[in-house]
């Protein structure tokens, strides 16, 4: 019987399983991708603490820290979280991998999100053949080629500078008139003679034989309307989809963006079910701000571990 069980291995996942441990519980944390969606991030520069540091790095950091606090951590699956009837007053929680079954008092779910696909013709069939979602994984593969970036947020302005690097040309493609990103990303896409933003711009559908070759963007009021370009590559920066099915079959209470909805206390509608990170209900998502909800959550699970019914 486990204290903790902790589901997702990103930053949320990983500050809570060094927490947990802290605290003196029993905490497992099942990581299907150890240090979640900031293994695919070139800089970090908005960590306290930390002037400037790449996503692995700091996905590692928060890895060897939770290792190193006792956490047990294991790169399964989970496919199914059951509720079971209390037992002396405690929450009861069975987890099941595709490898085995376990039993806790209090979850965390901190399952993050996934990439959100754009849903153009041609988009799939030429998905790692010129369609990619993470420039840091891929940017290499466009050394002096044409790329594109769709997307209209920070996300988008990092993607580019870090493709900057090695294409000879970027374009961000955004579907409305002003790229929202941070101020010193917007000011880095501005002075970086490689990129060029096309406003008012949606693409429509991604031409190719083998490997993609070309965007046909949609009539409207950019100044490609209607037009094809050239391009090696796409990547999608147009924001994630929670992952919350685990949540959902729980019975854990969604909002209609299919966020896990928290209170302060990281607290679900669920008692001793608790969630943080990209998966909730906070408007504002950061690395930063997910793993000050995993330690909520770590902290608010130890009082119901060891005070039982009367917490």
């Amino acid at each position: 019987m486990y204290d903790f069980i902790v589901i997702g291995g990103g930053c949320s996942g990983l500050s809570a399983g060094m927490y947990g441990t802290r605290l003196g519980l029993r905490t497992l944390v099942f990581a299907e991708l150890p240090g979640g969606l900031i293994t695919t991030t070139h800089l970090v520069e908005n960590w306290p603490g930390v002037v400037s540091t790449t996503g692995p790095d700091l996905a590692m950091s928060l890895y060897n820290h939770a290792v190193a606090s006792g956490a047990e951590i294991k790169n399964e699956i989970v496919s199914k979280i059951e509720k079971l009837a209390d037992k002396d007053g405690f929450p009861q929680f069975k987890v099941v991998t595709s490898t085995g079954e376990y039993l806790c008092k209090t979850i965390l779910l901190a399952t993050g999100t996934k990439h959100r696909k754009l849903g153009a013709p041609g988009e799939a069939e030429f998905e790692n053949k010129g369609v990619s979602y993470c420039a840091l994984c891929d940017g290499a593969f466009f050394k002096n080629k044409v790329v594109g970036v769709v997307g209209g947020g920070d996300s988008a302005a990092k993607e580019a500078l870090f493709l900057s690097e090695h294409a000879s040309k970027v374009y961000i493609i955004v579907r409305r008139d002003v790229l929202r990103a941070e101020p010193i990303n917007g000011q880095r896409v501005q002075q970086n003679k490689k990129i060029e933003v096309l406003f008012n711009t949606e693409a429509e559908e991604i031409f190719g034989s083998k490997s993609m070759e070309k965007v046909k963007f949609k009539q409207g009021k950019g100044k490609l309307s209607g037009q094809e370009l050239g391009m090696q590559g796409i990547f999608m920066a147009i924001g994630q989809d929670p992952q919350t099915e685990l949540a959902k079959n729980l019975g854990v209470a969604l909002n209609d963006k299919k966020e896990i909805i928290i209170n302060r206390k990281t607290e679900t509608n669920v008692r001793g079910v608790f969630a943080a990170g990209d998966c909730c209900d906070t408007e504002f998502k950061q690395a930063i701000t997910g793993s000050a909800e995993a330690v909520t959550a770590s902290y608010y699970a130890f009082h119901i571990c060891t005070t039982g019914p009367s917490f």
